[in-house]
């Protein structure tokens, strides 16, 4: 039987992604979905009529997964495992997405003020024929924040990348009074899940 190739592709320009994979010590490369073409980009990240957030989000990752291995063999790249992710942020039933700009980046933060949300990441991997997806959802309390506050931090660039208007590794770490699950998640890469993933594809991460 042929070995697995050890290294992978990850399909996301996140460096937040890339970062934790490269703490868990996983080889990689990046297989970039473009999100710039005549037909809009290759994976459309719309929310489809009365969809939920965890349908979406695993609608998502699924489709970044399938068009991430399309590229794969239609670029006649060696042919590896596949990983992807996606993440949105829910409250209410609602979706928060990444803010356009900074009238939308307080609004998301005026409603997650003093309130309790989650955070949805789903990971998916496929090698070949096989496929492996895993979500992971973290509750995130944030303390209640005055108006100069939101200003100011929406005055920054960090908000405008990221799902919910906000980045826990970032600045933003000082708004959060407790959070349960999974802080790799909430990032973007739930590590544990992401371990036992690439475990059940062959890939050594110790």
């Amino acid at each position: 039987m042929k070995p697995i190739d050890q290294k992978i592709y990850l399909a996301s320009k996140s460096p937040r992604r890339r970062e934790l994979l490269r703490q868990i010590g996983v080889e990689f490369e990046l297989l970039l979905l473009r999100e710039h073409t005549a037909r809009g980009p290759d994976v459309p990240e719309l929310v489809l009529p009365g969809e939920a957030p965890l349908a979406y989000v695993e609608r998502v990752t699924r489709e970044k997964v399938e068009t991430a291995c399309d590229t794969m063999l239609s670029r006649r790249l060696p042919v590896r495992p596949v990983l992807t992710a996606d993440t949105t942020v829910t409250l209410d039933g609602r979706i928060l997405g990444k803010p356009a700009n900074a009238t939308e980046a307080i609004d998301m933060l005026r409603l997650l003020s003093g309130r309790t949300h989650q955070v949805l990441t789903s990971i998916a991997l496929r090698r070949d024929a096989d496929f492996w997806q895993m979500t992971h959802a973290s509750e995130v309390t944030f303390d209640r924040l005055s108006d100069d506050t939101m200003r100011a931090y929406c005055a920054l660039p960090e908000p405008y990348d990221k799902a919910g208007g906000y980045a826990v590794q970032g600045r933003a770490a000082q708004f959060i009074r407790h959070i349960s699950g999974s802080h790799s998640g909430i990032m973007g890469l739930p590590l544990f899940e992401t371990a036992q993933l690439l475990q059940q594809a062959g890939i050594r991460i110790l």
